[in-house]
């Protein structure tokens, strides 16, 4: 499993002409479950971006978390997270686990991270969408968890 999280001071998700999700401040969440994941990391993975400490204490260090600061989240699925590109210039799918395997995990990853008291606004699976974000910093990180050795 991987989630790339973006601090944000704003962000949206557009379908066609409408905005179907926004957040003020917060973090934008890019998931992706790699084939043949069960969705064993995903209370670790909800835990750790919840607790997550990536905004600025009263002195400017990295010290808070999106609980501290009552932000939220906008999750967006993102099966190019998985895409292999080592060989030639058109990236392979391959890895990424099916829709139909997908789809139901990161609906669990999103009611876990909700479960740890943050708001959560959701893309829409399987949808083209367009996301507009204000990246505040800009600090973004990627976070990966493997279910075989649970690193």
């Amino acid at each position: 499993m991987k989630v790339l999280v973006q601090r944000v001071r704003e962000a949206h998700c557009r379908i066609n002409d409408d905005i179907t999700a926004a957040i003020s401040h917060g973090f934008v969440l890019f998931v992706s479950f790699r084939d043949g994941e069960t969705g064993k990391a995903i209370p670790w993975m909800a835990k750790k971006v919840a607790n997550l400490r990536i905004f600025d204490d009263a002195e400017g260090n990295l010290n808070r978390s999106l609980k501290d600061v009552a932000g939220s989240v906008l999750s967006i699925s993102q099966f190019t997270l998985e895409a292999d590109a080592r060989k030639g210039n058109r990236p392979s799918f391959t890895q990424a686990l099916a829709p139909t395997q997908a789809h139901p995990l990161y609906d669990q990853f999103n009611h876990a991270l909700s479960r740890h008291g943050i708001p959560v606004n959701t893309g829409q699976f399987g949808e083209t969408m367009h996301i507009s974000l204000t990246n505040d910093g800009p600090v973004t990180i990627l976070l990966e968890r493997n279910e075989d050795n649970d690193s």
